[in-house]
């Protein structure tokens, strides 16, 4: 495998990854569920959390470079087979739904252009047309990714340069355009009727959502041309995106009342760059969503297609995926994911399901991922008696912790349902080995409690 990524191209990839479609709905997904003290708490907590987890990776990166592909290759060489295997399954299906959003997305911010209230063409991006549209963005991006990894990183640095410059116009706008009387007019936020602390809770999956990607440069971490620039890169880029999300949230706040703003069509940014600029702004927002999102799309192609492919190598997902091509890319791992994204896009046709539906299926997905990070930095810090390393696993899988009790009973049922498949496809990779390793009575009792779950869990969700 060539190591051709540099420290740029893996900071644009997590930083590109992150900042897609959620930060151009954030001021309105925000204003719906939390006032101003909410989003400060909240944003405190998550701040904390994701710099953790963060410091996690980068940690793990140096600690053990021997382990490329991160998020799978830590779960399974701390806690077992099965549970490597989930954080894989998990965390592939998280990037399949990001995907199908993304396209979906960019297709709604079109519409900005093409619709009219006489006539719907892109509406939501879930019209036959957005689907045909959809469908051809996908096997382009297809098409590049297969000409090599490489390729694909230099085009996203370009996009994520393109991206930054309608987010920085922003917010240098709404800093001008900030009163703080509107801010704090309601700033624990009375009028929802709803308790501070409940306010918190509701952001949690929304903050998440934003910062999905973290783990960007620890997945093709053997793409790497220098191993130390995988933790820089995930920490310069997290920084980078949680400056950028609390600037944006927080000030928009001072530019429109909570209320109104919870009420405006998303992406949001745009409404607001109307009231700051006039409806120029509003183009100038839908361009830079098309762009932004372009590049994320990209980002999570490339990441997406890496997890079989890596999962393969370790036995875990079925050989047919252990390929890269004449480009040094992971042809069948992206014909699995692409198809997948397909048919989803289908599936959301046909449902007439939105972006808003994606997000929280997406975001639930990587929470036991993100969990196992800090849970094995944690194990490591134990064999080592570090106790600075054990700190920051401790807090990193706190966050994580936090962040599957905050997603609520509901999400967590649907996550059941969305894993039970994968543990036939493991049972399947399983039986092509010759020499594989014998399952402990925890991890079959866990695998068929799995597998059980889910039908009542369907029941409930469906019934």
């Amino acid at each position: 495998m060539k190591h051709t990524l540099s420290l740029t191209a893996l900071t644009a990839l997590v930083l590109s990854s992150m900042v897609g479609a959620g930060v151009f709905s954030l001021p309105q997904n925000m204003a719906e569920v939390a006032s101003p003290l909410a989003l400060i708490i909240g944003w405190s907590i998550t701040g904390i959390g994701i710099l953790f987890l963060a410091f996690s990776l980068l940690l793990l990166s140096r600690i053990r470079p021997d382990l490329d592909g991160g998020i799978f290759t830590y779960a399974k060489e701390g806690f077992g087979e099965l549970v490597g295997f989930c954080s894989a399954w998990g965390y592939w299906l998280c990037a399949v739904v990001a995907n199908v959003s993304y396209l979906v997305i960019v297709f709604a911010a079109i519409s900005f252009f093409t619709d009219t209230p006489e006539r719907v063409i892109f509406g939501d991006g879930n019209t036959w047309q957005a689907l045909i549209g959809e469908s051809i963005l996908l096997w382009f991006v297809h098409y590049l990714v297969l000409r090599g990894v490489q390729t694909a990183a230099g085009i996203n640095k370009l996009a994520t340069m393109a991206k930054l410059i309608p987010l920085g116009l922003f917010i240098v706008l709404a800093f001008i355009a900030f009163k703080l009387d509107i801010f704090d007019a309601d700033f624990s936020g009375i009028s929802l009727e709803v308790p501070v602390w409940q306010q918190v809770k509701d952001t949690m999956l929304i903050t998440l959502w934003v910062f999905i990607g973290i783990e960007g440069a620890v997945v093709v971490s053997a793409r790497a041309k220098n191993r130390r620039d995988v933790g820089l890169a995930t920490v310069f880029a997290v920084s980078s995106a949680l400056i950028i999300y609390i600037l944006v949230t927080l000030l928009s706040l001072g530019i429109m009342p909570r209320a109104e703003l919870a009420e405006i069509k998303n992406p949001s940014m745009a409404g607001l760059m109307v009231n700051l600029i006039g409806s120029s702004g509003e183009i100038i927002i839908a361009a830079g969503l098309i762009i932004s999102v372009c590049g994320a799309y990209l980002s999570w192609t490339i990441m997406a297609a890496e997890v079989p492919y890596i999962a393969a190598q370790h036995q875990s997902f079925p050989k047919i995926f252990n390929k890269l091509n004449n480009n040094d890319a992971p042809s069948s791992s992206l014909w699995l994911t692409n198809g997948a994204v397909q048919l989803s896009l289908v599936l959301i046709w046909l449902s007439g399901s939105n972006y808003n539906t994606l997000l929280t299926i997406a975001s639930e997905m990587i929470l036991v991922p993100y969990f196992l990070v800090g849970a094995f930095l944690i194990k490591v810090a134990f064999e080592r008696h570090n106790k600075p390393l054990l700190m920051v696993g401790i807090v990193a899988s706190s966050y994580g912790l936090w962040l599957l009790y905050a997603s609520g009973l509901i999400n967590l049922m649907l996550s059941v349902v969305l894993y039970a498949p994968g543990i036939l496809v493991f049972w399947y990779a399983r039986s092509q080995q010759s020499n594989q390793v014998a399952l402990s009575s925890i991890e079959k009792i866990t695998a068929l409690a799995i597998i059980a779950g889910a039908i009542p869990a369907m029941y409930y969700l469906f019934v």
